[in-house]
């Protein structure tokens, strides 16, 4: 006990050796590690716990009527060490709802009644959930409390109004559907913060417990169903022809026409019972959704995401057929899991779910097993939205990241790894600027007070501008900057170390900086303090040039690398690159020695812009 009083002492900084660099700690979080529910060097503690449940879901879609009906059973395990007296569960279509939380505005058609629920029980007793305005959550008490490693059954009916505006969810077109967060669920409880009681945003994302799913989806003959998790009955839903293409794709590596617009039209392409119920199912995952459509096509593929053991993964896309970069989708969602499942690459590890499924919509937004995607004309942009999403697989899904407050653990990972794997596809000056245009320049260009608020500032206390730097921009560029700092092979040692310790559990930011301290042998947490605790920007400066010596001034405090093009006084040219260890004994100020007498300098950040570029150049 002593030993671990220590460990925590030295973590939140009261008790650590002179050279170290203490982070700070959060009182709630200083909690956890003094319950030893996580470990100071970024393990999960011997007192880790984690809550789970299973889902048996059916649901009602019958375009073009709008109301979307579901039941369900759920038995919900309490493997903390705490007696729950009552759980929380998530409504969130209720964004919806007039007068829900929003940070920007709804149109009409965004609008409605959201959620009502038909019937409750828990425990096997009727019950009801008590009214909260227009939250998206509920607090449901329990009629006997839920003691620890025991369990609770409930099951709910319910029904809501598809809307008509799609956005993350919603009608796409009449007889288009996409259902995300469709489910009345039980919120995470977990060991630093309790019950998740944030409202869902309309800019916030997602919390959520893995989870074992069955999800049946009953929709109208020559309606086509696509889903998180595994396709359990294709013989049953499909005409034979469709489900031997279906098959055939999951062994191809050539892009199968799995349904055609010519089959489309003909119209017998499901059994042709007036409703049709689809069975998928997934296991160990943070959620599921689904679309449907009776005029979409149906292409798929496969790709080998596991060398060793040659395992394969579908990729499969849904779309309307006149779209043209949509043709495309499975070839660029087989590049992306192969390229990111390989070990020579990032993050280098494969691909953990048996499908990906690539879905004609409005959000740019990721789900388990499925990408909801916006049409591009440049088919360049679409294979760039395609992967960012994709990449979301291992940024939160692989571990169950708390996106809601900590944004930049899975926007921040899925910007890196866009930039690393369209690198290996374009050149490498054509995607550095897309990256710098598009995920750095607004912020880098613009003085405002709130473009330089902390990384670690919680992403539900930030919106707008705020939110977008402190999601995907500047933690990219930490990370970007940390592997110049620790070279590619230690880099991915720790990345690594650090997502297989927190595979299917929930990592928060200290569990990453402390899993990189421990595997990397070194303390890190000057870097990691210069990045994520502060108001710092990018804004270096040539200082005085002396003889050998090149001072260089860092104005707007990171810990960034850089290149150094110095012509000498004899005419010769060189160009010296630093990495950001150049930044850990004077986070402002550096001295650069040079071989011989300098006759010009400039400074060269890449994509690191730099806010001020005039003062970047020196010439005798």
């Amino acid at each position: 006990m002593i030993r671990l009083l220590i460990a925590v002492l030295l973590v939140v900084g009261l008790c650590r050796p002179a050279s170290a660099q203490a982070l700070y700690l959060p009182r709630d979080i200083q909690q956890a590690y003094a319950k030893g529910t996580r470990a100071p060097d970024g393990r999960p503690g011997p007192n880790y716990w984690q809550n789970r449940a299973r889902y048996h879901i059916t649901m009602q879609v019958l375009p073009p009527n709008r109301n979307i009906r579901g039941r369900e059973r759920i038995s919900y395990f309490n493997n903390s060490p705490d007696t729950l007296r009552r759980l929380v569960i998530r409504l969130t279509p209720n964004i919806h709802q007039p007068g829900a939380t929003r940070y920007t505005d709804a149109s009409a058609d965004y609008l409605t009644s959201g959620v009502e629920i038909d019937t409750l029980t828990v425990a096997g007793q009727k019950s009801a959930l008590p009214y909260a305005g227009h939250a998206t959550w509920r607090v449901l008490p329990l009629p006997r409390p839920l003691l620890p490693h025991d369990s609770v059954q409930l099951t709910c009916a319910w029904h809501f109004p598809i809307s008509l505006e799609s956005g993350r969810e919603g009608m796409i077109d009449k007889t288009t559907y996409f259902l995300a967060y469709f489910y009345p669920r039980v919120a995470v409880y977990d060991d630093y913060n309790g019950w998740d009681r944030l409202d869902f945003t309309d800019q916030q994302e997602f919390y959520n417990d893995f989870n074992d799913y069955t999800l049946h989806v009953q929709a109208p003959a020559n309606y086509l169903v696509w889903a998180t998790g595994t396709l359990q009955n294709p013989d049953e839903v499909l005409q034979k022809p469709f489900a031997q293409r279906l098959r055939q794709s999951l062994t191809s590596d050539k892009n199968i026409h799995i349904v055609t617009a010519a089959d489309l039209a003909a119209r017998k392409i499901t059994a042709q019972r007036p409703v049709n119920t689809w069975k998928w199912q997934a296991r160990d995952i943070s959620d599921v959704a689904f679309g449907l459509s009776d005029h979409y096509v149906w292409d798929g593929a496969s790709v080998i995401v596991d060398a060793s053991t040659k395992r394969r993964a579908s990729v499969q896309a849904a779309f309307a057929d006149s779209t043209a970069d949509f043709h495309y989708a499975v070839d660029n969602g087989r590049n992306a899991l192969g390229w990111f499942s390989n070990k020579n690459n990032w993050p280098g590890i494969p691909y953990p779910f048996p499908q990906m499924t690539v879905f004609q919509g409005f959000a740019d937004m990721e789900y388990p097993m499925m990408v909801n995607d916006s049409p591009q004309k440049d088919l360049r942009f679409a294979q760039f939205v395609e992967e960012h999403e994709i990449a979301h697989t291992w940024f939160p899904f692989y571990m169950g990241i708390n996106e809601s407050r900590y944004a930049f653990m899975d926007e921040g990972w899925a910007t890196t790894l866009e930039l690393l794997i369209g690198r290996s596809e374009h050149p490498v000056a054509e995607v550095d600027n897309l990256y710098k245009r598009f995920r750095v320049a607004s912020w880098i260009h613009d003085a405002s007070t709130s473009q330089d608020l902390p990384i670690i500032t919680p992403s539900s206390e930030l919106r707008g501008a705020a939110y977008g730097n402190n999601a995907y921009g500047k933690p990219s560029l930490s990370y970007l900057a940390l592997k110049d700092l620790l070279g590619d092979d230690l880099f991915k040692k720790c990345l690594h170390t650090y997502m297989d310790r927190w595979h299917g559990k929930h990592p928060i930011p200290w569990d990453y900086f402390n899993s990189f301290n421990d595997a990397a042998g070194r303390n890190l947490n000057w870097f990691f303090n210069n990045w994520f605790f502060t108001n710092n920007y990018i804004d270096l400066a040539v200082g005085p040039v002396a003889g050998t010596s090149v001072t260089v001034q860092n104005i707007g405090g990171f810990a960034v690398p850089f290149d150094m093009a110095v012509v000498y006084a004899d005419g010769s040219q060189q160009t010296l690159h630093q990495s950001p260890a150049i930044w850990q004994a004077n986070p402002r100020q550096a001295t650069v020695t040079v071989p011989k007498a300098v006759k010009a300098v400039k400074l060269l950040g890449g994509i690191f812009m730099d806010a001020n570029e005039k003062d970047n150049a020196w010439r005798q």
